[in-house]
């Protein structure tokens, strides 16, 4: 069966074109016009990808992105006319996957997304990994469930920070570089940029920190990037 794609716009011609092209790669499309029927698509459809626009009636893309996260890992690619750093930060902060900004190429969204299917693909064949569980402290990860729990509270976690907890937190006292930590967790075919691994740095430290602005385990490494310190008991 082949993969499913929201896309989510109020513009006709953006979902036209979009569901033309998408098509034409053989992939199943929904189209949605605002942001109460991306939810209701969402749910009804189940699908395997969303093409998100920010600005929008009713609910904005920002909202539609937060109420998706809450129970729903599905690839998000945020479409925006702004352009803005700001915007962009805030999208992957809410745990958008990727972006473009209009006007964008059709042939450009494609790629994007045959990039993330792949990424998505290479997980799930992914081998096992070969410890099931960490102990730090206060912090515990299962492979295995996929699950982090600090001072046994359970830590809600999206598909790449727990990728990325896991990297680190496997791998003690080991400094990684940004763009190591992009091409492993986010693939070498990745459009984006390092920005990815800071926003999503910030919102695990925000998760397992108990002062984020001081942590005790995801340490800064300056001019490098990051690695992870912490004591098993």
């Amino acid at each position: 069966m082949s993969q499913k794609i929201l896309v989510v716009d109020d513009e006709l011609n953006i979902t036209d074109v979009c569901k033309k092209y998408l098509e034409r790669e053989g992939y199943q499309v929904i189209v949605a016009s605002n942001g109460e029927e991306a939810i209701e698509k969402w749910q009804k459809e189940h699908p395997d990808l969303i093409v998100l626009d920010l600005m929008m009636p009713r609910k904005n893309g920002w909202e539609v992105c937060q109420q998706i996260r809450d129970t729903d890992d599905v690839p998000v690619i945020m479409l925006t006319a702004r352009g803005e750093e700001m915007d962009r930060l805030f999208g992957l902060t809410i745990g958008a996957d990727d972006y473009l900004t209009k006007p964008f190429s059709p042939r450009e969204l494609v790629l994007r997304i045959k990039s993330i299917f792949r990424r998505v693909n290479k997980g799930n064949n992914s081998s096992a990994l070969p410890e099931n569980k960490l102990i730090y402290n206060s912090l515990a990860i299962n492979a295995e469930t996929r699950t982090a729990t600090v001072r046994g509270k359970l830590i809600e976690l999206t598909v790449k920070e727990f990728d990325l907890l896991w990297l680190l937190a496997s791998h003690p006292d080991q400094v990684f570089s940004r763009n190591h930590l992009l091409n492993q967790i986010w693939g070498v075919d990745y459009f984006g940029d390092t920005t990815t691994v800071t926003v999503h740095i910030r919102k695990l430290r925000e998760k397992i920190e108990e002062i984020p602005s001081q942590p005790k385990y995801i340490k800064t490494v300056w001019g490098i990037g990051y690695k992870f310190e912490g004591r098993d008991n």
